[in-house]
């Protein structure tokens, strides 16, 4: 009987093990979104429980297993074509084996090309205005979020979207922009454009920026945060006292950031 018994516990325990190494190995994948003439690199995580050798996706679908999506729009600094650099500072983040497992989601990063960005504005002002028209960057992040939902068992209700610095300008102005069709979004040191703050009454945000941010005004974030509330928004605001320029790097680490994310819905 005690044979038995330890063998029972040595075997769950592997279990255990083994299950917990996979979880931990899964990594982001390098994809090209071709739209018309057009290229978007960008990296994607697929959740533990969903296998992409899985052509036909209707047993996901007919038994409603669909999962969330979250979009992740990175800085300046991230610009490029290798495909890689734009999920360094939410890599840690979306591959922890404790977060694949208690959050699973589809987790997407394009990558803006040099010379572009996300938002075609001045960073440094202290108003921002939104272009009428989004940029080429942006637009093809949209038609590639419409490709991931036509791709993958994505559940409509709950797209999310972040992004840091130009990524937190491109944050604002896709909510602004589409609204209705974000569940929520997260921006972080950016800014956005306070006569749209009316649309957003209704999507739950969570607002991140650095006192001493001497890149992109503070007031950016906390005139959206102010005209967001007197339209009677859902919104919270974290200012980070003394943190210049980098506040994403406490933004991403918030123990209850995941848990608030996947509480909101459509």
């Amino acid at each position: 009987m005690l044979f038995k018994t330890f063998t029972l516990k040595t075997f769950i325990n592997f279990f255990l093990l083994i299950a917990s190494l996979s979880m931990s190995a899964q990594e982001f994948q390098k994809e090209i979104f071709i739209w018309k003439t057009d290229t978007l690199p960008y990296n994607i995580l697929v959740p533990v429980s969903f296998s992409k050798s899985v052509v036909d996706t209707s047993e996901y679908i007919l038994g409603n297993n669909k999962y969330p999506l979250i979009i992740f729009l990175h800085g300046s600094g991230e610009r490029g074509t290798d495909n890689e650099i734009q999920i360094k500072h939410i890599n840690d983040l979306f591959t922890d084996s404790a977060n694949l497992t208690k959050y699973p989601a589809f987790v997407v990063a394009p990558q803006c090309p040099l010379g572009k960005r996300w938002v075609e504005s001045d960073w440094k002002v202290s108003k921002h205005i939104m272009p009428e028209n989004p940029s080429i960057p942006l637009e093809l992040t949209m038609e590639l979020i419409n490709e991931i939902s036509r791709k993958y068992p994505i559940d409509s209700r709950r797209i999310y979207v972040t992004g840091l610095s130009m990524g937190g300008f491109g944050t604002w102005d896709l909510v602004c922009r589409y609204p209705g069709k974000f569940a929520a979004a997260i921006p972080v040191c950016g800014g956005g454009d306070t006569g749209k703050a009316g649309v957003l009454k209704s999507t739950p945000l969570w607002v991140f920026h650095g006192s001493d941010d001497k890149v992109v005004k503070v007031n950016l974030s906390r005139d959206m945060v102010n005209a967001v509330k007197k339209h009677g928004g859902i919104i919270k605001y974290t200012e980070y006292k003394g943190v210049g320029h980098d506040s994403w790097l406490k933004a991403y680490k918030e123990k209850e950031l995941l848990e608030w994310l996947f509480k909101q819905t459509l």
